[in-house]
């Protein structure tokens, strides 16, 4: 037999073994113990006793036969978040997103999960403080957003070494936004539509902040920290909350695409550096800046929706400024 029909043959049988494999015997009890305690919805009927839990709908299997991903998304439940959940420990990414139904905190079997990677809940009724033994895991991407969340942001988050990207918009938690909350490069940070106060840490100055949403919060101080021309971010949102700074020598990035700092306490003027900056979205309305707005180069694609309710803007596309 030649070498190419040994290749093929040998793919082929890779092939079938991956197919054939049996899922693991715990992991399908677990699956099985998920179902119930979801109240056994239709959209997991084919989950049966008897079969190979590797060919249900809703979960990925490694090539040994193990769950590490488990997506239920819109189901029609009326419940807790499965426990046993906590029973795969193989688990990298759980996804439990848009079942207002699904009521009750992040139970403790969580904390089991020590390969979990990703953690997607979102769109629910789970309320309750975000627990300490998230810490436990080994997260890169926690998105808790548009729940029923409330108490502090936990400073335990920070321990997460590979947590990049955090979203824990839209819900009631209240408190200061803790230091190094996020590692690594490429990082993103949505704590929007909250009731945070207090002033954004220093530290985050630093950081490789590619998108911060920080909009409708209660943040008071100085954010200028976060500009500078050789900042890699793309979109700053600081909209609707308490912030007092003179914007008029701030820096923008240049890779800048969002620039949202509306319904703030801003003052001075807009800063000629706008000028550089090729922005799809800009908006410095409900402020108190003043004085002439710079009109070259990218300036002129902005309507007067970017800047009215000020205290003294003129130039266009505002009325002109008076001699």
């Amino acid at each position: 037999m030649s070498n190419s029909h040994l290749f093929l043959l040998f793919f082929f049988l890779h092939i079938y073994l991956s197919f054939s494999l049996d899922c693991n015997a715990a992991d399908r009890k677990a699956l099985l113990n998920i179902k119930a305690e979801l109240g056994n919805p239709p959209e997991l009927s084919a989950w049966l006793p008897a079969t190979n839990c590797c060919t249900w709908s809703n979960v990925y299997c490694t090539d040994t036969g193990r769950i590490y991903n488990i997506y239920l998304i819109s189901l029609n439940v009326s419940t807790t978040i499965p426990p046993s959940l906590g029973d795969l420990p193989e688990l990298e990414t759980i996804q439990l997103q848009a079942m207002p139904g699904l009521y009750g905190t992040i139970p403790p079997s969580f904390s089991r999960l020590a390969k979990l990677q990703l953690l997607f809940l979102t769109n629910t009724s789970v309320s309750g403080v975000i627990p300490d033994f998230l810490s436990r895991t080994n997260l890169s991407a926690l998105d808790l957003s548009y729940n029923k969340f409330s108490g502090l942001i936990p400073l335990s988050l920070s321990k997460l070494p590979n947590l990049r990207f955090l979203d824990l918009s839209g819900n009631s938690l209240t408190g200061t936004i803790p230091p190094g909350l996020l590692h690594g490069t490429f990082q993103f940070l949505y704590l929007d539509h909250n009731k945070l106060s207090g002033e954004i840490p220093q530290d985050y100055e630093n950081g490789d902040l590619d998108t911060i949403d920080l909009s409708h919060n209660r943040l008071t101080g100085d954010p200028s920290f976060l500009f500078g021309i050789t900042k890699p971010t793309t979109k700053i949102d600081l909209s609707w909350n308490q912030l007092e700074f003179d914007l008029t020598r701030v820096v923008f990035p240049h890779n800048l695409e969002y620039l949202d700092l509306s319904h703030n306490r801003i003052k001075g003027k807009v800063p000629k550096s706008l000028q550089d900056v090729k922005l799809r979205f800009l908006n410095l309305s409900y402020n108190e800046l003043c004085g002439e707005i710079p009109n070259r180069r990218f300036m002129v694609h902005y309507q007067a929706d970017s800047y009215i309710h000020n205290k003294c803007l003129c130039g266009t596309p505002l009325p002109p400024c008076k001699s």
